[in-house]
């Protein structure tokens, strides 16, 4: 059996959960979580340029000096450096010149030496060009795995997976709190589409 490493967390999902004091349904929906340490200095930039931001960072605090959120260093190492390069085309040291996407290449590249350890690992990224990397991590990795390499598998959620799989619990008990707690994430993210468009509301999510 493929072991699991903690779940990955982007610098996105991660403001929206937090700036709303919800992070108690995230740990709750995927268990204890890890990120690079690149997103949490990602979260305290937001919460100080916007004030819809501000409690994120004092939550990530909070849970980083927990058990709930392990903080992944970003200091060089062999393997960390050769995912860093294989996904940007440049060295770490380069790539953290480029705050573009930074956090999202970072916490691919922390998947990559996870999976690269024979671990299954699952990474929550909301942004399109993060999961497009992603993707291409996913489908080289499963060459390798076909080539005989004893490598594990990166496995995309985002935070419509989060809720779909919360609905129902004690935090998201019915319909009409799943339409509440969405219309405040949509208010803090303008990426996340119509309620109408997901499948938060469809029978199928509260059977």
């Amino acid at each position: 059996m493929t072991p699991h490493s903690r779940p990955i967390l982007d610098a996105g999902p991660g403001l929206n959960f937090f700036s709303i004091n919800k992070e108690r349904l995230l740990i709750a929906t995927l268990g204890p979580l890890s990120a690079p340490a690149i997103v949490g200095e990602e979260i305290q930039r937001k919460a100080r340029q916007d004030a819809r931001f501000e409690r994120s960072y004092r939550v990530w605090k909070t849970l980083s000096s927990s058990q709930y959120l392990e903080v992944l260093s970003d200091e060089a190492t062999d393997e960390l450096s050769a995912a860093v390069s294989r996904i940007s085309d440049m060295s770490l040291a380069d790539r953290f010149t480029i705050s573009k996407d930074l956090g999202e290449t970072m916490v691919i590249a922390h998947a990559v030496v996870l999976a690269e350890q024979g671990k299954s690992v699952t990474v929550l990224i909301d942004d399109g060009a993060g999961q497009q990397l992603l993707a291409f991590q996913q489908a080289r990795l499963e060459r390798l795995r076909a080539a005989g390499h004893n490598f594990g598998d990166l496995n995309l959620i985002t935070t419509l997976t989060v809720l779909e799989r919360a609905a129902g619990s004690t935090h998201i008990p019915d319909k009409a709190t799943m339409r509440k707690l969405y219309e405040r994430l949509r208010g803090l993210d303008d990426g996340l589409p119509p309620i109408t468009h997901t499948q938060l509301l469809a029978p199928s999510t509260w059977s």
